[in-house]
């Protein structure tokens, strides 16, 4: 592979062929997006690296099965990492009710909870409480569509709805941030609050 820009397409063809540099190159062209993805739905970095490690192993474990949306990779990745995702917070609620059922001081408790935890991707807990208020389909339709910039389009075929129910989705999404999102943030610091997509 001595070209980086060939699409997504060409690279997945030629990695179906066993072309390890082809898969290295979507792994380095998507990982730091899929990331950005998987932390917004769980608010924490090692569950996200967790999300991205797997969604490119089922990538190449569903190989024959992955669908590549308008030319890329990327939708499919995404749909996956929110499976993941989805999968590592039922899993963290389960431990935390066995946990809380077990006698314990109260410094490892302080260990426990996420709010003391360190992370390099920075997300303000005004952000994080409004998206907590979406569905898990609007969550992962604002996320495709406002921070990773997929077309419309592509993001409602990534998640198996039309173009116009992800249309509709997407305005409610937005009332629900605006009423969920200090005022102050409005203009400034939430692209997910302006006009719908086209």
């Amino acid at each position: 592979m001595e070209n980086v820009q060939l699409g997504d397409d060409v690279l997945w063809a030629e990695s179906l062929k066993g072309d390890a540099e082809a898969f290295g190159l979507l792994y380095d062209r998507h990982r730091g997006r899929v990331f950005r993805h998987a932390y917004r739905l769980t608010g924490g970095k090692h569950d996200a690296e967790d999300a991205t490690a797997a969604a490119f192993f089922e990538l190449w474990r569903r190989r024959e099965r992955v669908r590549v949306v308008e030319g890329s990779i990327l939708p499919w990745l995404l749909v996956t990492a929110t499976n993941s995702a989805r999968n590592l917070q039922r899993s963290k609620v389960r431990h935390r009710r066995l946990l809380a059922a077990i006698p314990r001081r109260s410094e490892a408790e302080a260990e426990l909870d996420p709010a003391h935890s360190n992370h390099d991707f920075s997300m303000t807990d005004e952000v994080a409480q409004a998206l907590a208020v979406l569905k898990p389909l609007d969550l992962t339709l604002v996320s495709f569509v406002v921070f990773e910039e997929l077309p419309l389009p592509a993001a409602a075929e990534a998640v198996g709805i039309s173009p116009g129910a992800a249309k509709v989705r997407m305005h409610r999404a937005r009332q629900k941030l605006k009423a969920a999102l200090p005022r102050s943030f409005h203009h400034v610091h939430s692209p997910a609050l302006k006009g719908d997509p086209s």
